[in-house]
C-alpha cells in the first residue's frame, strides 16, 4: 500500500500536482494544491497538500513565503504518524532552510529527514521523491557523498515503484560537486566529473530514454556541457544534446533559470566572447545557492583569462577562493555547534533520568521545567545551603513570533536554552519556566557571583548568530536575581515566592533601563 492509498479525498489532484511539478510547472501544481488545501476534510488530504505545497514555492524561489509554509505543513503533519511524510516535510525544510542560510537547521532537518525516511517500512513512489528531495538538499550543502547515497535510495525505491532510472539520474547534484572541485582548484576533476555527466546524458539519449528526464534535469545536462565547453573541451552543437537548446528546458524552475543566465556566460567564453560574458555577469542575478556563491566569480576570472586580463583573473579566482573557503568555515561552524548542542542535550538527559516516570521536563527546550525547579529549590534550600535565582527574560522574542512565527519562535527558545547551559557553571540548574522566561538556579553562591553569571549569560546571548536564524529580529535577554532565605521561620514556599518576586521586579528594572538606553 502507497502514501496516497491512505489518503481519501481528492487523490487525484494530489496526483495532478505531483505530475505538474515533475514536469517544472510549480505555479500550476500551486493553484491545485490551494484548492485542496481549501476544501478538504481529510487530514492526510491537507497535510499532503500543505507539503507538496512547500516543494512547489521552492521550486519557483519564493523565498519569502518559505517559513509559513513550513509551520502550516508541520502543524498537519504533527499528529499523523506517517513516516513519509515527517521525512519529505523535513527533507523540504532543510532545501528551505538553506536557501534562508540557516545552516544549523538545514543540518537538523536533514537528520530528522534521513531518520524518517529509513523508518518508512512501505517505501512507496513518493517516498522515492522524499528521498530525491533530501539527496538534492545534501548536495546544495555540499555533502556529496550523502547526496550521492541518497539519491541511490531514491533510485532504487523508485525502480521498485515503476520509476524510470533516468527520472532520478540528478545531474544536478554532480554538476554541483564538479563546480565545487573547480572553485577549490581541482579544474581537472571538474571536468572528469562533467564528463561523466555528459556520459550519462548520451546513454540515455542513444537508448531513447531521454523523454523520462525532467525539465529541470535537462537544464542541468546543459550546464554541464557548456561548463565544459568554457573550460576548452569541445562541445558538440546543434542537435538534441545542444547546450542551448538544453539549457531551455526547466520552465518554472527557479534553479533552472539561475543554470540557463550562467549557462549562457559560459557559452559567449567558448564561443570567443569574453568581454561579452563578463558584461552578461555585470547584470546577472542568480541565487548563491543554485551552484554557490563563487561560481559567478570563477567565470569572470576564466572569462578575463580568456581576454587577456590575467591580473583581473587572478583577483576574480582569488575572491571565488575566498567564497567557497567561507562555505566550508560556515559548515565547520554548524558541525562543532552540533557537537556541543548534542553534549548539552546528553547533559540534560541524563539529568532528567534521575526523575524517570515524572514529567519534569520542558518538551521543547529538554530543559527540567518549573515543577522540578520548585522541587529542586527546595531541597536546596532545605538543606540550609545558600542559594541565588535568576530571572531571565527575553527582549524581542515578541518581534521573532510576529515577523517569522511561531516556529522561528520556538527554534529561538532552543537556541536560548542551549546557550545559557552552556555558559552556567559547574553544578548550577537551568530550567524554563515558562513562555520566554528561563530561570537559573546559583547554589553556595551570592550576588557577586551572580553579577557574573549574569555577565556571561547576556554576552553569550549577544554574540550568537541571530540574524541567521531570525533575519531582522535581534535576540536579547534581561534578567534579575534574588536570594533566597528560610530563615526567620518561613515556610520553604513562602521564602521561594519572596526571592522571585524580588528577582523579577529586578528583571524589570533591567528591561527598563535597556529601553531608557
Amino acid at each position: 500500500m502507497g502514501w496516497l492509498d491512505r489518503v481519501d479525498d481528492q487523490v487525484d489532484a494530489l496526483r495532478r500536482a505531483r505530475a505538474l511539478q515533475e514536469a517544472s510547472r510549480s505555479a500550476e501544481a500551486c493553484t491545485v494544491l490551494d484548492r485542496v488545501i481549501r476544501t478538504t476534510p481529510d487530514p492526510y488530504a491537507r497535510a499532503d497538500a500543505l507539503v507538496q505545497r512547500l516543494s512547489a514555492l521552492i521550486n519557483l524561489g519564493r523565498t519569502a513565503e518559505f517559513t509559513r509554509a513550513i509551520e502550516e505543513a508541520s502543524a498537519a503533519v504533527r499528529d499523523l504518524a506517517e513516516p513519509y511524510l515527517h521525512g519529505h516535510l523535513n527533507a523540504l525544510a532543510a532545501l528551505a532552510a538553506h536557501h534562508q542560510g540557516a545552516l544549523d537547521r538545514c543540518v537538523t532537518h536533514l537528520v530528522k529527514a534521513a531518520r524518517a525516511l529509513t523508518a518508512d517500512d512501505d517505501p512507496d513512489r513518493d517516498t522515492a521523491w522524499g528521498w530525491h528531495d533530501l539527496a538534492m538538499a545534501y548536495s546544495y550543502l555540499s555533502f556529496h557523498g550523502h547526496a550521492l547515497g541518497a539519491i541511490e535510495r531514491a533510485r532504487q525505491v523508485g525502480l521498485t515503484a515503476g520509476i524510470p532510472e533516468e527520472t532520478f539520474a540528478a545531474p544536478g547534484i554532480r554538476l554541483r560537486n564538479a563546480v565545487a572541485l573547480d572553485h577549490n582548484g581541482d579544474s581537472d576533476g571538474c571536468l572528469r566529473v562533467l564528463r561523466d555527466v555528459a556520459g550519462d546524458f548520451n546513454r540515455f539519449l542513444h537508448s531513447g530514454r531521454a523523454g523520462n528526464i525532467r525539465p529541470s534535469s535537462m537544464a542541468a545536462y546543459g550546464y554541464a556541457a557548456a561548463r565544459r565547453a568554457a573550460l576548452g573541451d569541445r562541445v558538440e552543437s546543434g542537435g538534441d544534446g545542444d547546450p542551448v537548446r538544453l539549457l531551455g528546458h526547466g520552465v518554472d524552475s527557479a534553479r533552472a533559470r539561475d543554470l540557463r543566465q550562467l549557462g549562457h556566460v559560459c557559452l559567449a567564453v567558448a564561443d570567443g566572447r569574453p568581454i561579452e560574458a563578463v558584461a552578461r555577469l555585470d547584470t546577472t542575478r542568480v541565487s548563491n545557492e543554485t551552484l554557490g556563491a563563487a561560481e559567478p566569480p570563477r567565470l569572470r576570472s576564466i572569462a578575463l583569462a580568456r581576454s587577456g586580463d590575467h591580473a583581473g583573473a587572478h583577483r576574480a579566482d582569488r575572491h571565488a577562493f575566498r567564497l567557497a573557503a567561507q562555505r566550508s568555515d560556515r559548515l565547520r561552524d554548524v558541525y562543532i555547534d552540533g557537537i556541543a548542542a548534542r553534549i548539552d542535550h546528553e547533559e540534560m538527559r541524563r539529568e532528567a533520568a534521575r526523575y524517570e516516570g515524572e514529567a519534569l521536563t520542558d518538551p521543547l527546550t529538554g530543559l527540567p521545567n518549573r515543577r522540578r525547579l520548585e522541587r529542586y529549590i527546595g531541597a536546596v534550600v532545605a538543606r540550609g545551603e545558600r542559594v541565588v535565582i535568576g530571572v531571565c527574560d527575553l527582549d524581542g522574542f515578541k518581534a521573532v513570533n510576529t515577523r517569522h512565527g511561531h516556529h522561528s519562535g520556538d527554534l529561538v527558545l532552543q537556541r536560548i536554552a542551549g546557550v545559557i547551559n552552556r555558559v552556567m557553571r559547574r553544578g548550577d540548574f537551568v530550567a524554563r519556566y515558562g513562555g520566554d522566561e528561563f530561570v537559573v538556579v546559583l547554589p553556595e553562591a551570592g550576588m557577586a557571583e551572580a553579577a557574573e553569571v549574569a555577565r556571561r549569560i547576556q554576552a553569550a546571548v549577544r554574540t550568537e548568530d541571530w540574524e541567521a536564524l531570525v533575519p531582522g529580529t535581534p535576540v536579547g535577554v534581561s534578567i534579575g536575581f534574588a536570594e533566597v532565605s528560610g530563615s526567620s521561620g518561613t515556610s520553604i514556599r513562602e521564602a521561594l515566592g519572596t526571592a522571585f518576586e524580588v528577582a523579577d521586579r529586578e528583571m524589570l528594572r533591567a528591561k527598563d533601563r535597556l529601553r531608557a538606553s
